[in-house]
């Protein structure tokens, strides 16, 4: 019977290539799934699964909560604006009375780095980390990998850019990671002074112009500039980030190969990417939404022991 190797799913650090290989084979199911008439599997009936978010999420939090329906599970939504959180209430409190309603997962979100990791050791349900401060993200890294997998036939030697706010971005470390142990080739591209400076000791290349990067790799993963997390000024204005670090369809049309162009939303259309390519026949950046829930459904199935 296959089985992940660990009960929670706190960053893709933790998880082996053969999870990461499972997790994958199941999603191909659930991709089937979730592209017949009836969308829904009985799986998950007799779970109760809670999504505690403690930080504002669009796509991450819907992708979580349609992907738990379409297994059948019971959802419980938490948003942290509108709870006992504002009148002090402690994150372990707050899980343990969410868990006190007998909850057998919990997908959360935090601004903290490692807070899940410190829920996995204090309570008895799974943990699904949906994003912990500028750490991990761990399954936006599996459908970035998978969505990959599924337009280039693999993985493995693929030349993968990663362009953008890599200091402050939790997707471009869980990126590397997965990308990593599937066999690729990664290169990091932003200015300067968002390039961590430990990035390097990860095994990956660093550029600097945004131009010889899209020569060199096969996908370009853009992105955002993470403006709600960035407490100095790291570039003069949004405007000259553009001019330098813009990517554009005329960039991507004049390459002298077709690249696959992704990001992981929400995109600041002008700023990283223009309207044209991100709408471009270069991008996947919307079978990267459907692979969510695929990806997530895998993930959901596979913690809760169903496999």
């Amino acid at each position: 019977m296959s089985k992940l190797s660990q009960r929670h799913l706190l960053g893709i650090k933790d998880i082996t290539r053969q999870d990461i290989d499972l997790i994958f084979e199941t999603a191909d199911n659930f991709k089937d799934v979730i592209n017949r008439p009836i969308k829904k599997v009985p799986s998950l009936r007799d779970v109760t699964i809670a999504n505690v978010f403690f930080e504002n999420s669009t796509r991450t939090r819907l992708s979580f909560e349609l992907a738990e329906k379409r297994l059948s599970a019971d959802v419980i939504n938490f948003t942290a604006s509108g709870s006992s959180v504002k009148k002090g209430e402690t994150l372990l409190d707050t899980v343990n009375n969410i868990l006190a309603m007998k909850v057998d997962m919990v997908v959360m979100r935090h601004a903290s780095a490692g807070a899940p990791h410190f829920l996995a050791k204090h309570i008895k349900a799974n943990i699904v980390n949906a994003g912990d401060g500028t750490h991990e993200h761990p399954t936006q890294a599996l459908l970035d990998a998978f969505s990959i997998r599924e337009k280039l036939g693999g993985v493995e030697g693929k030349k993968i850019a990663i362009i953008g706010d890599i200091l402050h971005s939790r997707v471009a470390l869980s990126n590397i990671f997965a990308l990593k142990k599937l066999g690729a080739e990664i290169m990091v591209c932003g200015p300067p002074t968002l390039i961590p400076k430990f990035i390097s000791t990860l095994g990956v290349q660093v550029e600097l112009e945004v131009k010889k990067a899209l020569e060199w790799c096969d996908v370009a993963n853009v992105l955002r500039i993470q403006l709600e997390r960035q407490q100095l000024k790291y570039f003069p204005s949004l405007r000259e980030y553009t001019l330098y670090y813009g990517i554009s369809k005329k960039m991507l049309d004049d390459l002298k190969k077709k690249i696959v162009l992704m990001h992981p939303g929400p995109i600041n259309r002008g700023v990283e990417l223009t309207s044209d390519a991100a709408d471009s026949q270069h991008s996947i950046i919307l079978d990267q939404v459907e692979n969510g829930v695929a990806v997530r459904m895998a993930v959901l199935y596979l913690l809760a022991g169903a496999a």
